[in-house]
């Protein structure tokens, strides 16, 4: 009796997935029992652990994280607004491009981790340079996917609402915002990551707390096994923050069909 042959078993993706970075973390944790890799250029693994155990069992990990994740849910909001309703008006309106696009283009070739000096002329040391900068990175990302977003909109949809009778707020409802959507989201992706790396920037102006504190307390003593654990953390941060991001977009973006790979 031939056996009847079933569907190959595949290993899971989250093993799979999980491959890379196991074999990193063995291989560092080989070189620095060796003595290849010496403490004082990078701590082991198994240190790196010990040193977050006691941030945590402390309270100052907690502490920092919960101030940094303050200073970009501020920065995010502020800037997110300012991006969408810049890139609505230039979007939606031949006077608005005109009026915005060409200077917003304009400033955003301008490094903004360059106009760091110029904040805390303006603004001072203390939590307004580290927010302003934030919203800054934030704003152009999020303008430059959301106006794509809307002028990348098929003008057959368009003159299809149009011929059905809608107006010019119901074809913006129904058929240009929905349509740049897509875009959006993956601006609002590019936007937490630049706000997690603009966060790392601002906390080096005279901060007092956060994780920037904590790493550049690290820095002055080379406890390089803090800097690693805030650094650890800071992608722990942003990749929480990327699921979400994914979550949301699949619940609103169920209707657009995607590619997910062989």
């Amino acid at each position: 009796m031939v056996p009847v042959s079933g569907r190959r078993r595949s290993v899971p993706r989250w093993l799979r997935r999980t491959v890379g970075p196991l074999a990193l973390l063995v291989l560092w944790q080989v070189l620095s029992a060796s003595g290849v890799l010496e403490a004082d250029i990078l701590a082991s693994p198994g240190t790196i652990a010990a040193t977050a155990g006691d941030l945590v069992s402390d309270g100052a990990l907690p502490s920092a994280m919960l101030v940094s994740l303050q200073r970009v849910a501020v920065g995010l909001l502020l800037g997110g607004m300012t991006g969408v309703v810049l890139a609505l008006a230039s979007g939606l309106s031949r006077l608005g491009e005109d009026l915005i696009d060409a200077t917003v283009q304009m400033l955003r070739s301008i490094p903004w981790v360059g106009v760091i000096p110029l904040f805390i002329i303006w603004l001072g040391i203390g939590e307004a340079p580290k927010i302003a900068l934030i919203s800054l990175g934030v704003a152009f990302h999020l303008y430059l996917n959301v106006y794509a977003g809307i002028r990348g909109v098929d003008a057959q949809l368009v003159e299809a609402g149009t011929s059905l009778g809608l107006s010019r707020w119901g074809l913006i409802r129904h058929v240009v915002l929905p349509g740049a959507l897509p875009n959006a989201m993956t601006g609002l992706r590019y936007s937490l990551a630049t706000a997690w790396l603009a966060l790392v920037f601002g906390e080096q102006i005279n901060a007092d707390d956060g994780l920037g504190f904590l790493m550049n307390q690290a820095r002055e003593f080379f406890r390089t096994d803090v800097i690693v654990v805030c650094l650890v953390v800071y992608a722990i941060l942003g990749l929480i923050a990327d699921f979400l991001v994914r979550t949301l977009e699949r619940l609103l973006l169920q209707w657009r069909p995607t590619f997910t790979g062989q």
